[in-house]
């Protein structure tokens, strides 16, 4: 689900602890993230060690987990839910994307530029598209939709 917010944070010079499933290692890896933290081992946190900022895409304990790995003065952000456990000397928020011309323009500009590789998980036609939101199909990225 980070894949983008992997990219761009590794595009912005940041140096990038990618974290997930281990079956997501490598491509968590390949789109720029300098280690990979598996989140299914009991004590992940003491691999992570101290962070500036932890952007969670996932919820439930992991982002309760997340604040622990904040230095003083971090940044724990969570676009899936509202943060409940908040990080001792450091900040905790709840982010919602709103769409922006210009930042939308950025991120095709950047893509253009091979800086930002989408991950298309299927494409299917529109005839399709319940079917296709309906069901997982366990691969990595997002499901396009064609229209003819």
């Amino acid at each position: 689900r980070t894949a983008p917010a992997t990219q761009l944070a590794r595009d912005a010079g940041a140096r990038v602890l990618g974290s997930g499933r281990a079956r997501s290692r490598d491509l968590v890896l390949e789109l720029g993230a300098e280690e990979f933290v598996d989140l299914e081992q009991p004590a992940w946190e003491e691999a992570v060690g101290l962070v500036d900022l932890v952007f969670d895409a996932v919820g439930g304990t992991v982002l309760d987990r997340s604040a622990a790995v904040l230095r003083a003065g971090g940044t724990l952000v969570s676009i899936s839910r509202p943060p409940t456990v908040r990080p001792d000397e450091g900040r905790a928020m709840y982010f919602i994307v709103e769409p922006d011309r210009g930042h939308l323009a950025q991120v095709v500009d950047r893509h253009r530029q091979g800086r930002l590789r989408p991950l298309v998980g299927s494409v299917r036609p529109l005839a399709e598209a319940p079917d296709a939101f309906r069901t997982k199909s366990g691969t990595a990225g997002k499901t396009v939709v064609t229209v003819a």
